[in-house]
C-alpha cells in the first residue's frame, strides 16, 4: 500500500425509526450491508436515552442512523423536525457521528411484511437503505445526487479529513 492509500475498515451501526411514542432500534455493518431489527424502546425522556446509552455500550457502533420522515412529495413535516431534532440530540449525547435517512414508508413496509415488532424492523429497513447507498460505500462522496436519500448530520468519520 503506498503512503496515501488506506484500508477501509468496516463500521457498525445502529438505526432509529423514532417516533414520540415508540423508538424502533436495528443494528447492521457496512461489511455485509444488512441489518437486523434489535428492539423497540417504549419510555421517554431521560428513560429513552438511558436505553439507548445501554445499546450503544452493547453494540459499540461507529455511527448512528436516524430516520427523518418527509411527505410523499418530499416536503418537512412536524414529525420531520422532530426526527431531526432526536439526531441531534443523539449527536450531542453520545458523540457519534449521526446520519439521517428519508424513511417514508419504512414502517409500512415492514407491516407488509408481517413482522411483529414494526417499529424495529423498520428501524433495519432504514439502515439496509443507508448500506446501499453511497453514504458507506468507500469513497465517501458528499457529492451525491440531489435527490439523494441520505446526508451526514453530523461530520461523520468518513467525512473528516484523516490523521495520520
Amino acid at each position: 500500500m503506498s503512503g496515501g492509500d488506506h484500508a477501509v475498515q468496516p463500521q457498525s451501526f445502529l438505526s432509529f425509526d423514532f417516533s414520540l411514542k415508540r423508538v424502533g432500534v436495528a443494528s447492521g455493518n457496512s461489511l455485509t450491508r444488512s441489518a437486523t431489527p434489535l428492539r423497540t424502546i417504549t419510555a421517554d425522556g431521560d428513560a429513552r436515552f438511558a436505553a439507548i446509552a445501554a445499546l450503544i455500550a452493547e453494540w459499540q457502533p461507529s455511527a448512528l442512523v436516524v430516520g427523518v420522515p418527509l411527505h410523499p412529495d418530499g416536503a418537512a413535516h412536524d414529525n420531520t423536525r422532530r426526527a431531526q431534532r432526536f439526531a441531534r440530540q443523539l449527536a450531542g449525547r453520545f458523540g457519534l457521528p449521526v446520519h439521517e435517512v428519508d424513511e417514508r414508508y419504512t414502517t409500512t413496509e415492514a407491516r407488509s411484511q408481517g413482522e411483529r415488532d414494526v417499529d424495529a424492523a423498520a428501524a433495519a429497513l432504514i439502515l439496509e437503505q443507508f448500506l446501499r447507498s453511497n453514504a458507506c460505500a468507500p469513497p465517501h462522496s458528499h457529492s451525491m445526487p440531489k435527490r439523494s436519500m441520505v446526508r451526514c448530520a453530523t461530520a461523520c468519520a468518513a467525512c473528516s479529513p484523516r490523521r495520520a
